[in-house]
Order: C-alpha cells, then sequence, then structure tokens
C-alpha cells in the first residue's frame, strides 16, 4: 500500500473518531436537556416565571439552558449573557473571600470582631467570632439590618448595644447582618473597599467575567427584570451590608464556573483554590445539615425530604440549636453542597456533589418556592447521576 493511500486511511479514520464524539456530545447534551426541561417546565409554568436560566456541570462538561424572557416588556429573551440577582447565593462568594483573607494572612476566623471593629472592644458584639459571622451562630441577629440603620456608622451603634439572645457557637440564626460584617470585615482586613476587592480581584481570579455587584452601563441592556408574586416589575434597591449579603448580578455561565473551581474541576490560582476549600470545612450540626462557612453540605446520598428540611423556611426564620463539631469536619466529597438565594424579583439555587462531578445553578427573574427549587435541582442531579450508570 502506497503512502498516500495510507495517509487517506489515517484522515478517514480521525475524521470518523471527530464525528463520533461530537454525536455523543451532542446526545449527552439533549439528554441533559430532556432532564431539564421535564423538571423545570412545570415549575416555570406553576409560578408564571418570565424567565429563567440553567446551568448544569457535568464532570468536565458545562452547559446553560435558558428559558422565557429577561423582560415582558421588551420581550428580549434570556441568553447566556442575562444577568440575575442572586440574593443570598451571594454570600458564598463572599464567604470565600473572607477565607481567602485567611489564607494570605490577613485575618483568623478566630479573631473576635473588635479585632477589625475597634469601637466594638468590650461589647458582646465585640467578642464575637468571625467564624460566628460566617455560620449564623454569634448568638442571635435579626434576618435583615433594620430599618431604621442607613449607613456603617449607625451599624456599629446597633452593634454595641446589641445583646445576645443565645451563647456564641449554641444556636444557628440566618441573618445577614452576620455574614454582611464577616465581608465588611474581610475588606478592612485587606485595606480595601468590598465591592472594589469583588469585583477587581475574585471575580476575576475566579475567571467570572460577567459578574457584577455594581451593573455598568453597557451591561445594563442584559440585567434581567426582576418580577413580584404579583408581577410587578421590580429591582434589589442597595442598602446597609447590601453589596455583601445579596447584591452579586451574574450569569448561569459564570455561576457554571464557580461551582466547578468549588469542585476543583478548573484551574485557579492555589492560595484560592485552598480558600475555596476551607469554605467546605464542617463547623456545626444544624438539624438535618452540617453548617460550612455559609455553604450547607449533606452526606451523600441524601433523601429529598432532608434537603427539604435544611432549606425550610424554619431553617431561614427560627432559631435552630446547633452541635459544634470538634475539630471540626475537613472537606468531603461525597456530599451535597447547596445554598439558596432571593430576592424580591428573583430566586436562585445552587447545589453541587464533587464525587459525582455534578452541579447545578438556578437562576430565576421572580422569587419563586425554595422547595420547588429544591425539588426539581434533586430530580435533575440524580437523574443524571441514574444516566452515567
Amino acid at each position: 500500500m502506497n503512502r498516500r493511500a495510507v495517509s487517506l486511511m489515517t484522515i478517514t479514520a480521525i475524521a470518523c473518531t471527530i464525528a463520533t464524539a461530537s454525536h455523543a456530545a451532542d446526545d449527552q447534551k439533549d439528554r441533559i436537556k430532556t432532564a431539564v426541561d421535564h423538571a423545570m417546565a412545570p415549575v416555570i409554568a406553576h409560578n408564571g416565571i418570565r424567565g429563567m436560566a440553567v446551568g448544569i456541570v457535568d464532570g468536565d462538561e458545562h452547559y446553560v439552558f435558558n428559558y422565557g424572557v429577561a423582560s415582558t416588556e421588551t420581550g428580549k429573551p434570556v441568553t447566556n449573557e442575562t444577568l440575575f440577582e442572586l440574593g443570598s447565593v451571594s454570600k458564598t462568594l463572599t464567604a470565600t473571600l473572607a477565607s481567602y483573607a485567611q489564607v494570605r494572612g490577613y485575618l483568623s476566623l478566630s479573631d473576635p470582631t473588635s479585632r477589625f471593629l475597634p469601637s466594638l472592644q468590650n461589647s458582646p458584639f465585640g467578642n464575637v467570632t468571625l467564624l460566628n459571622l460566617g455560620t449564623h451562630t454569634p448568638g442571635g441577629l435579626p434576618l435583615q439590618v433594620p430599618d431604621n440603620i442607613s449607613n456603617n456608622e449607625q451599624l456599629m451603634q446597633y452593634f454595641k448595644a446589641w445583646q445576645p439572645a443565645y451563647a456564641p457557637g449554641t444556636h444557628r440564626t440566618y441573618a445577614n447582618p452576620s455574614i454582611g460584617t464577616l465581608g465588611l470585615i474581610a475588606a478592612k482586613s485587606m485595606g480595601q473597599d468590598f465591592d472594589g476587592l469583588m469585583q477587581g480581584q475574585l471575580f476575576p481570579a475566579l475567571g467570572m467575567k460577567d459578574t457584577y455587584i455594581k451593573v455598568p452601563a453597557a451591561k445594563m441592556p442584559d440585567y434581567a427584570q426582576g418580577y413580584t408574586k404579583d408581577g410587578a416589575p421590580i429591582r434589589m434597591a442597595p442598602g446597609v451590608l447590601s453589596s455583601e449579603a445579596y447584591g452579586i448580578k451574574t450569569t448561569a455561565a459564570d455561576m457554571n464556573r464557580f461551582v466547578e473551581a468549588n469542585m476543583n474541576l478548573i484551574r485557579v490560582n492555589e492560595k484560592l483554590q485552598h480558600a475555596i476549600a476551607n469554605t467546605h470545612i464542617g463547623y456545626f450540626k444544624a438539624g438535618p445539615m452540617t453548617q460550612d462557612l455559609i455553604w450547607e453540605q449533606y452526606p451523600y446520598p441524601v433523601t429529598l425530604e432532608s434537603l427539604l428540611s435544611g432549606n425550610s423556611p424554619a431553617m431561614i426564620f427560627n432559631a435552630t440549636p446547633v452541635t459544634e463539631i470538634k475539630p471540626p469536619q475537613e472537606p468531603q466529597n461525597n456530599v451535597w453542597i447547596n445554598k439558596t438565594g432571593s430576592t424580591n424579583g428573583f430566586g436562585a439555587y445552587i447545589a453541587f456533589i464533587p464525587q459525582k462531578r455534578l452541579g447545578i445553578v438556578i437562576l430565576a427573574n421572580k422569587n419563586f418556592p425554595i422547595d420547588e427549587r429544591v425539588t426539581a435541582a434533586y430530580r435533575i442531579l440524580t437523574s443524571l447521576e441514574n444516566s452515567e450508570h
């Protein structure tokens, strides 16, 4: 056989291999889209959701599936560039910044808040540790910053007069002031502004190119319109600690990347990867779940009932007794890790299973029931896991 014939055979074999791989990739995407469509279509219809983006991480592959419109007024469809409000999912990125500050030696989670907020020395809040702030265990804070507080000076006066309802580390009380203050302190420890650190350092280090606290003018056309339960248009208004607690706007594609970083599937700098891993350390047992640094985790396999219990209104609005884990539980792979987030006009959910290299991001421009988010995500991820066997 002459050399030319051999070359043609080789080229043909390579082309067939590429075509087969491409066909397999298309089949995988179709399989995932079918699972997402089946789970999300009834949720969208039942809640009158105008627009949604669902991100899926499946091993080395990632996908975004878009539904509906970003705005009913303009009729612009949801695309891979559409920005959604994350609500409290923002807290996971704030926790990442605080963990990064610790890895770089700017702070320790065992530090009391008074180390960075000296006006709080000799006060109960001044003795609360940064770890308490990041695990919702300082002793009983309200869910929101009180309405009569309009600046950081007033916030410090509030903290100075604060009296705990519980001993720190004994009860979980989900609260924006907790993580918000941790974000404030993390930025202060690094000598910079929180918004500037997040947009100038953390987001770029994670490769999140379309993630903002303050959406630039050029990206405003991509900012989805949020809708209340009655269908009125709304977007979040800035307030004290809003950036730190619930202020991030981003795309499903960027959140896929954050999920990948949390499962160590992409390359980020070594210190940042260490910091991300540290946000998965388990510090307290709270009901059915383990409280990490903002993240909430469950041993895997997990039942849907456990996830619904751990993400229930009772866990958000009521004080839950906790048991400290001594020593803290090192990051695990065989766990389901998740976080919910809501604003008045948006609903979000993020979950991933490191051992299975599976993750999901749900972003909608309407605040819809958390149990429906969790149930849909559970059905999708378990469907994908089962289909791979």
